[in-house]
Parts: C-alpha cells; structure tokens; sequence
C-alpha cells in the first residue's frame, strides 16, 4: 500500500501534488483550498495505476487525507479496516471483483464508509447497480476536479451526488423500480390474505362437516341402546328398528355428500354447462336457461355437483309440483352465476340467513311436513365459500325464491 498522506508536507513537498498532471486531468475551476482539521479521510481504488496517482494528487492539492490506495476490490478489503476511511473512491470496472461487489462488501462491513463510484461510462444499469449496493455518489472519470471534490464532500457529510448525465435516467428507472416493488408487495399482502381467507374457509366447512355428522350418530347411538333395553316391547323394537334403519341410511346419504368435501381447496377447471345439464336432466320439472358459451370454472367437481344438486332438490321439494325449477347460468367478469329459482311460498325475511345454519329448515319443526336433516344448504353454502364462491339466497316472496351460486372462471 502506497499512502501518500503519511509523509506529505503541503509546503515542502510541492511536487508530490503533481499539480501538472492533476489540471490535466481535472481542469479546477478554483483555487487550491486548505487542508482543514476535520477534513475527510479518503481511500482510492483504481486498477488504473496512473489514473489513481492522479486522483490521488488531486486529493492531496486539495488539502484532503489520503489514507490508501488499492489497485483492487480484493486489496480495498484487506485495507479498509485499517485505514477507516471516511470515503472511498471506487472504480466500477475492474478484473476479478468489481466495484459493485466490492462496495456490496465493504458496506456490509463498515457500514459507516461512504462510496463513491468512478467509472469511465455513463450507462444507467452501472448507476443503478452501484446505489443498489451502497454507494453515495457517482461520477464520471472525465468529470472536473471541482465535481469529484464537490462528490467526496457531498458523502463525507451524509449526502448523495450523481452524475448530472445520468441523473435523471436513473431517478426515472429507480422509481419506476420501487412503484413496481410497491406494487408486487401489495399484490403479495393480497394473496396472503386471500390464503388466509381460504383456509379459514376450509377449516370451516371441515367444522361444519364434523358437526353435522355428530347429530344423526348420537341419535344411532341412542336407538341402539335402546333397542337393547330389556323392558322394551316387541312392538316398540321394531318401530325403533325400523326408526335405525331409516337413520343409518340418512347417515350413508350425509357421508356421499360430504364426498370430496375435504378436498375442497384442490380445485380444477369445471365444465358448468355441463354439469348444469346434467343435474336438470335428472329432475323433469328442471328448465335450463344458459348462453351458447360458458366459460370453464374452477372448483372441485365433487363439490360443485353436490352444491347443484342441492339447490334443485331443495327448490324441486319446498315448491308445487306443478311449478318447473329454472336454472338460469350468466357469466359476469371473471365470475359464473348460477340461479336456481323455484315457485315455492318463499321464505320469511327473518329466516334468511337461519336456513343456513347447521341443522336448519324453512319450516317450523312443529309445522315441518318435509322431512330432512336441513344439512344441505349449510354444507352447500360452506362448500361454495371454500372454492371462492358463495351461495346467498337472493330473493325470496310469495311467488318463489331464487338461491344464487357463484365460483370463479378458471385462469
């Protein structure tokens, strides 16, 4: 290491200033100033052996500490712990490790250190990489003295100086830059909330399933027992059996419509057309309304033929036979609706959000003469939420009721 600042003496030494070969390469616009107490301690990284002589006495004429020099960011490393320089000049483009990395690596050290940059191109992507990297300021090789002084000044006191040919380019770039980072992290925020969203509606269709499924077991359960009562009557064993079978095989309807409900979250592209076709083929009284065209869904075709079978059986059951069941299909956006409309008595107002509670019915239960769980609308309704949908009841009167289904167009 060559350090020029050791020994110099301003009024003895006047040609280790090498005034010539400063002015011609840094035409000053002032005079020399005085080196002042506080004045910064500065270390030079140049490959260009002569370049950084010149920068050097360029420095020292101006009063300024030179505390070292390397000829390379490998050699800028070794020294900068010991020399603790206030700035460093960097050159951008040298062999094996450039002044990128280098200052990567030096601020990651010394965070304290200003940066510099030099460089004999005024590209925009070298600019941006150097900020990126911790550098200060950033000025081109030809620059005047005055300007890599002004540069040095500038980062000893907490400032930034850039290259006025460069400056605004690379203002422009880096803003467009953090607009797209502000946006990407807003896009992510999004979709970790809408994950979040998703698996809590996943837990709970889970919960509603476990419930739903307690309720006809316990009752099993009570039948058994008491069939095996001994003081029971031939009579009453059998009403009770038959009242077993009858609940076991409700039991076995509940678990094939749970089928793939756990399953929920995986989702695939879903024909809609025709799986609306196929659940009104199976019902005489079903009328399909529907465009020539419907776009592909995302859902889970388990799921998405249980919601549908739902909602037509349940308008199929709670309306005159004589009344035909729609189902109406319109696509808005990135979103497929799907209306099933009956001509039933409707349902009260109070009662529309209740029929899709656990275990629910329309029907007052001392006035029920359908018979049912009243499971369906709930899982159907759970079920829709969990694939990013949602199932509402959107009218309702004297004249029918008309429950919406919607799910996503698969991207």
């Amino acid at each position: 290491m060559n350090d020029l600042s050791a020994d110099w003496d301003p009024r003895a030494d006047a040609a280790r200033r090498r005034p010539t070969v400063a002015t011609i390469l840094f035409p000053r616009k002032t005079d020399v100033v005085s080196a002042a107490a506080d004045a910064p301690r500065i270390m030079v990284v140049d490959d260009n052996d002569g370049f950084r002589e010149s920068l050097v006495a360029l420095l020292v004429s101006a009063g300024l500490e030179v505390a070292g020099e390397a000829s390379s960011g490998r050699e800028a490393l070794d020294i900068a712990g010991d020399v603790q320089p206030h700035v460093v000049l960097m050159d951008v483009r040298m062999p094996h490790m450039d002044g990128v990395e280098t200052t990567r690596r030096i601020k990651e050290r010394y965070p304290d250190i200003r940066v510099v940059a030099l460089t004999a191109q005024e590209d925009d992507e070298t600019v941006r990489e150097m900020l990126v990297a911790g550098a200060s300021g950033y000025v081109t090789k030809n620059a005047d003295g005055d300007d890599i002084l002004d540069a040095i000044t500038q980062a000893a006191s907490g400032g930034a100086v850039l290259s006025p040919s460069v400056t605004p380019a690379v203002i422009a770039q880096l803003t467009e830059a953090l607009e797209s980072e502000r946006q990407r992290a807003q896009e992510l925020e999004e979709a970790h909330l809408a994950l979040i969203e998703k698996v809590a509606r996943r837990h709970e269709l889970v919960s509603r399933i476990g419930h739903e499924l307690r309720t006809p077991v316990t009752v099993i359960l009570g039948l058994a027992r008491t069939i095996g009562a001994p003081e029971l009557s031939e009579a009453d064993g059998t009403e009770l059996l038959d009242r077993l079978v009858q609940r076991a095989s409700g039991l076995a309807k509940l678990i094939e419509r749970f089928e793939g409900a756990l399953d929920a979250a995986t989702t695939e592209p879903t024909d809609v057309a025709d799986l609306v076709r196929r659940v009104a083929a199976e019902r005489p009284r079903a009328r399909v309304e529907m465009p020539p065209t419907v776009p592909t869904g995302s859902a889970n075709p388990t799921l998405a033929a249980r919601i549908l079978e739902e909602l037509v059986d349940n308008a199929c059951t709670f309306s005159p036979e004589t009344e035909p069941v729609v189902l109406r299909v319109e696509v808005h956006r990135d979103r497929i609706s799907v209306r099933v409309m009956d001509g039933g008595p409707g349902i009260d107002e109070t009662d529309r959000e209740r029929i899709f509670e656990p275990l629910e019915q329309g029907e007052a239960l001392d006035a029920r003469t359908h018979q049912g769980a009243g499971v369906g609308l709930s899982l159907a309704r759970a079920a829709a939420r969990a694939m990013d949908g949602d199932l509402v009841l959107e009218n309702t009167g004297p004249d029918g009721s008309t429950f919406l289904w919607t799910l996503p167009v698969a991207r």
